[in-house]
């Protein structure tokens, strides 16, 4: 499989494996009515569209809004709405209807209800809003995805003509219908490969021209808004030879939030599955539940990966991914100990930190401030590696706490395990 593809993939998910010098945060969610909005604003063809949130100005929307068919979405961060169920036993969070009157009462139905998914927590998530769009014919669904990439320096853009698919899947199985191009960050794309990209999209004609300018625009958009990634499936044409962007997944570079504060301040946190990490990200912390009984604390998305591995090539069982990130604090450390001890599966901790950028030091003042601030009951093993190591070792060792230090990783691991035990 491509390795841009695993990368537009893993983008998608909770976590991020690229590395930066500077502290990753939580990534931005935009609903999908929200990110369709920010395309309109820059001229890419979308489908008509109208937000409910059952207020009184609802019926006065749908009245003034005429569409021949109508889809109705619940707005949630989750896939699989449209088989989904809400807690009041409504079915689907995603309904067409060409009956006006319909629109109103589907979405009653769905806002202040919780839809389950299989992307979901079990108790579901919380519908605020429902997005009604004008339905469209669609004939044809392509793929486009614009993606910052570090081997090629910069943004590459990715087209398939099997859009409205699994593009892992398009990737493993049918290569040859990947087209992957390097894209100059400081200069418009050119006509030429706008066209060539077009052709390879296999529309026709005068829709040539049109998916043409589209691919522009979201191109400026990228650029415009520091996304690191604008992934649309499908890039669809319609029975009327549109060219419209009707699903699309945006991310932003969490380091220019300081240039995008309008698009930044439309962040949902809400719907968290786990209130802890809404707390973490306020800290700028990396948090992940899972549903293990080993707490880790660790420095860097993949030294975090490797932790769980060998946690569990031990016997044990992560309960969490806590990536503090290499500008770490002490007071970073401090909360980062109370989200783990929140977690009542919580029955023992490991820290694994190597100090390229971050302190060793701090990070061993952190971990004894929060053991004897929390009163900590639970098995803390703890491995060091890298800047002012030696110094952070004899902080632990003076604290006066039954802190199990280790050599390696896999000794910490092992001890972990074995405390539980």
């Amino acid at each position: 499989m491509s390795l841009l593809i695993k990368a537009s993939a893993v983008s998608r998910q909770i976590i991020s494996k690229s590395t930066h010098l500077q502290q990753q945060v939580r990534h931005l969610n935009l609903l999908e009515f929200q990110s369709k909005d920010l395309l309109q604003k820059y001229g890419v063809a979308i489908q008509q569209f109208k937000v409910l949130d059952n207020s009184k100005a609802d019926a006065e929307l749908v009245k003034k809004f005429d569409c021949p068919e109508y889809v109705v979405k619940a707005q949630i961060l989750a896939g699989g709405r449209g088989k989904g169920t809400f807690d009041n036993g409504f079915k689907g969070g995603v309904h067409i209807t060409s009956n006006k009157s319909e629109v109103l009462s589907l979405s009653q139905q769905m806002i202040g209800n919780r839809l389950i998914t299989k992307q979901t927590p079990k108790s579901g998530i919380l519908v605020n809003k429902v997005m009604v769009a004008r339905s469209v014919n669609i004939t044809r669904e392509t793929y486009l995805c614009i993606l910052l990439d570090r081997e090629h320096n910069g943004p590459v853009l990715i087209a398939s003509p099997a859009g409205g698919m699994d593009i892992e899947a398009v990737a493993e199985e049918t290569p040859e219908k990947i087209l992957t191009i390097p894209l100059d960050i400081g200069k418009p794309i050119s006509e030429s490969t706008l066209i060539k990209v077009a052709k390879f999209l296999e529309f026709k004609g005068d829709a040539i021209k049109r998916c043409a300018d589209e691919i522009q625009k979201l191109y400026t958009l990228f650029k415009s808004v520091d996304a690191v990634q604008i992934e649309i499936n499908p890039l669809a044409e319609t029975d009327k030879g549109e060219v419209i962007s009707v699903d699309a997944k945006l991310n932003f570079d969490d380091n220019a939030q300081f240039r995008q504060k309008d698009i930044f301040d439309l962040d949902i946190t809400e719907e968290e599955s786990d209130p802890r990490e809404v707390e973490a990200s306020k800290y700028n912390l990396n948090y992940v539940a899972m549903d293990g009984n080993i707490g880790c604390l660790v420095n860097g998305a993949g030294l975090a990966m490797a932790t769980m591995d060998i946690i569990k090539l031990n016997g044990g069982e992560p309960a969490n991914f806590l990536d503090v990130g290499g500008g770490v604090k002490e007071d970073q450390v401090a909360k980062a100990f109370e989200i783990l001890t929140a977690d009542p599966k919580v029955k023992g901790i490991l820290v694994n930190v190597f100090g390229g950028i971050v302190n060793c030091a701090t990070i061993a003042n952190g971990i004894v401030a929060a053991s004897k601030k929390l009163k900590l009951s639970v098995p803390l093993v703890v491995r060091l590696e890298g800047t002012n190591v030696t110094k952070a070792r004899e902080i632990l060792k003076n604290s006066g706490l039954p802190i199990q230090t280790a050599a390696d990783l896999d000794d910490a691991a092992h001890k972990a395990v074995a405390a539980l035990n």
